[in-house]
């Protein structure tokens, strides 16, 4: 028989709940910075989840995945942006573009205005204690990413950028990939740490609607059934450019195993590689 003073799973369970009745967010949820799809998925990413951020070749998921990471690392959590595509200066170069709304050009070439200098400036000062870790994602597939992960503090959320950085070509490329989704949703769980993967998604060009689907991830169904979340990125402008459409985003939610699935709407600033929120946007 447990003793009386023992706090069962279930009180415990529960005592979370009342604790967040009032509209706080959950403990163990953490907020994307985008408010319209933290709604939808009940207060944003969650621990021990596996997201998937899916989107043609040049659709801006690199960019989305690192302005999750500057917006949730700003609000407290440890946040650490691994990337396969991009110098750890690159990505710093990004993250000023972002947040300072200066172009990206501009700050390769050291031509910024008094302006946008100031601007870059003040985006150093306000993120110097609240930048995400950034690092580049070692060679070796998930094993050597892991023994990364283990030298570093304990991450809250762990955003992976790109998968084709995991896949070392030991084996067929659908089944390295396959089996780095599976490790990756393991980590999460190990971790209780939140895990986003960005995907390419190449074969959307060729037909009439080219939002992703979920089946558009393959990876022998991986994705569909171990990701938490599948979330599609959709620029009409990319395939539409006549149009007077610029920056109109969608944001698909193609999975959501804890609710429901839909859209959000984004923009799309290309000269500042920033994404906001259509419904919420940033002042």
């Amino acid at each position: 028989m447990p003793r009386s003073t023992d706090i069962s799973p279930l009180s415990v369970l529960l005592s979370r709940v009342d604790a967040v009745a009032d509209g706080s967010p959950a403990p163990d949820t953490l907020g994307s910075g985008y408010p319209s799809l933290d709604k939808m998925l009940a207060g944003g990413f969650r621990r021990g989840d596996l997201i998937v951020l899916g989107g043609d070749v040049a659709s801006g998921k690199s960019a989305l995945a690192l302005s999750f990471a500057i917006r949730t690392a700003g609000r407290g959590p440890r946040v650490g942006f691994f990337t396969g595509e991009m110098t750890v200066e690159r990505a710093l170069e990004r993250v000023i573009a972002i947040e300072g709304r200066v172009q990206i050009d501009d700050l390769r070439r050291g031509s910024l205005d008094d302006i946008a200098r100031a601007n870059a400036g003040a985006v150093a000062v306000r993120l110097r204690d609240a930048l995400p870790l950034i690092e580049r994602i070692p060679a070796g597939g998930v094993t050597q990413f892991t023994e990364l992960l283990e030298e570093l503090p304990k991450l809250d959320l762990i955003i992976v950028d790109s998968m084709s950085s995991l896949v070392n070509g030991s084996r067929a490329l659908d089944e390295e990939s396959a089996a780095a989704i599976r490790a990756l949703k393991t980590l999460a769980l190990d971790r209780d740490a939140a895990v986003i993967v960005t995907a390419p998604l190449p074969e959307l060009a060729a037909r009439a609607d080219r939002r992703p689907t979920l089946d558009d991830f393959g990876i022998l169904g991986a994705v569909k059934q171990h990701a938490d979340v599948a979330l599609g990125l959709f620029r009409e402008d990319m395939y539409e450019p006549a149009r007077d459409i610029t920056g109109a985003t969608e944001l698909v939610v193609r999975k959501n195993r804890n609710g429901p699935t839909g859209y959000v709407d984004l923009y799309f600033y290309a000269q500042w590689m920033r994404f906001e929120d259509m419904l919420d946007p940033d002042r």
